[in-house]
């Protein structure tokens, strides 16, 4: 019934409402996802949106974890298209990785050659390792901003083709 209540007066005041929930599992289920989340049914009628984040990876410094590398499936979507995925890293003290993103879509659209664990552009070798070539994006802002622009344009190039 509350939420029920609430979505009217969420509407009008354009006021987003974050609900964060845990995975319990039904006992006995043969066929199917055993996992559900508590609370009742009304939190997944009433969302616009759900997302099923889980934790992939620990990012290390050392021995240190600075961070998680997560996956995140839309669940639902009511405003744009559902059953989407993404993984990117959540680092502690910083929120999600710019640099490990700008990395990612780099090695996606084929700017960034890897071969076995080592990242290169344009023959120039960027690290070994994925957390060392993020951290040669940070130390060279110049050459992040680059590949940014080439992605930017591919993007473009991509959005302006005719089908």
């Amino acid at each position: 019934q509350a939420l029920r209540k609430l979505t009217g007066a969420i509407s009008r005041s354009s006021t987003s409402v974050i609900f964060i929930n845990q995975l319990r599992e039904k006992v006995g289920i043969m066929f199917g996802n055993p996992e559900v989340t508590t609370g009742g049914r009304a939190l997944k009628f009433y969302a616009s949106v759900r997302l099923d984040i889980r934790k992939v990876d620990s990012i290390k410094n050392g021995l240190d974890v600075t961070g998680n590398r997560v996956k995140v499936k839309v669940v639902k979507n009511k405003v744009a298209p559902p059953f989407r995925s993404a993984e990117f890293d959540i680092l502690y003290n910083e929120g999600i990785s710019y640099w490990g993103s700008v990395l990612d879509a780099a090695v996606d659209g084929a700017l960034v050659e890897k071969a076995g664990s080592w990242f290169s552009c344009n023959g120039q070798r960027l690290g070994q390792g994925r957390e060392q070539t993020v951290g040669f994006l940070k130390a060279n802002p110049k050459l992040g901003e680059e590949l940014i622009a080439q992605l930017k344009g591919k993007a473009a190039e991509k959005v302006l083709q005719p089908a």
